[in-house]
């Protein structure tokens, strides 16, 4: 009988389909899952001769490449494959999306609050969706697992969840007769433009941190990602796009120690968010706040 059931087995096993191999090459995704958008800056393929992708800027609600000459390569810890180049933003690119971000300010703050909330929620949705894609992007980027991945997205997926929730974290204060004759208010208003700068170790989860609150409050914001993983922060770009925020309330730079300069010294951006070591952000905190609109 144990033979027989074992015989059973066996044919049981033959006639199911075979499985996939599940080695590295079959998780990783089209390349072009980096940022898929990329192609509307040239009316064609973003992927060519499998190449590593460039990633673009994102300006006025728009993938536009960038014209700068230094390019960093963006590198899978796992096999050293160069996945993508990272072109250095330029001064005059990173004003077009500080004058982008001013230009939308207007209009965006004066959006009811309900209208930002529900982008939020739509945001969250079409994270959920595509949260595979987020991970896999980070562990091609970063080197997490695909689990850890997962669980950066959805950190920051917590913050966008909050941000739903703005209609009453942004009511004011109102006191009658706080003394003889006087009443006193509060009324909460959006500063301007904002500027995050994230560091490498959760490429979903500080983007995460940083521009759904702001933004949800009636800010706009430049965000400039860590510049050896920017495809999280790109597809999270396009998922906001998506999810209908208007064109130029989000935008993205890239670089290094310039382009942080550069936000640091720009009168434009009314408050500057960082994560990252001391040493960072000792100096952004000292050449941020030599300007008197920033951290007042």
């Amino acid at each position: 009988m144990e033979a027989q059931s074992q015989i059973e087995v066996t044919k049981q096993n033959k006639m199911l389909p075979p499985q996939p191999e599940k080695s590295f090459k079959s998780w990783r995704p089209d390349r072009s899952a980096l940022v898929s958008t990329s192609a509307t800056t040239s009316g064609g393929s973003s992927e060519q001769n499998n190449q590593p992708l460039k990633v673009p800027n994102f300006i006025g609600g728009k993938f536009v490449d960038s014209q700068g000459c230094s390019i960093i390569d963006v590198v899978n810890p796992a096999t050293q494959e160069v996945v993508s180049h990272v072109p250095l933003t330029t001064y005059e690119e990173f004003k077009a999306a500080v004058s982008s971000a001013k230009q939308a300010f207007p209009s965006w703050k004066n959006t009811p609050i309900t209208t930002r909330q529900r982008i939020m929620f739509k945001l969250q949705e079409l994270i959920r969706r595509d949260i595979d894609k987020l991970a896999m992007n980070i562990t091609i980027e970063q080197g997490k697992t695909l689990k850890g991945a997962e669980s950066d997205v959805l950190r920051g997926l917590e913050v966008v969840e909050h941000a739903c929730g703005m209609a009453t974290l942004q009511m004011g204060e109102f006191v009658p007769n706080a003394s003889n004759g006087i009443d006193t208010y509060c009324i909460r208003e959006p500063l301007g433009v904002c500027a995050g700068i994230c560091p490498f170790n959760f490429p979903a989860m500080i983007p995460l941190w940083m521009f759904p609150i702001a933004v949800t409050c009636g800010n706009t914001f430049v965000l400039k990602p860590c510049e050896n993983n920017p495809g999280a922060s790109m597809i999270l770009a396009a998922l906001a796009k998506e999810a209908g925020l208007p064109d130029g309330v989000l935008n993205i730079v890239h670089g290094t120690h310039d382009i942080i300069n550069y936000v640091c010294d720009d009168d434009d951006i009314k408050a500057v968010s960082l994560v990252g070591s001391n040493t960072a952000w000792m100096h952004i905190y000292a050449r941020a706040v030599a300007r008197e609109n920033v951290f007042r």
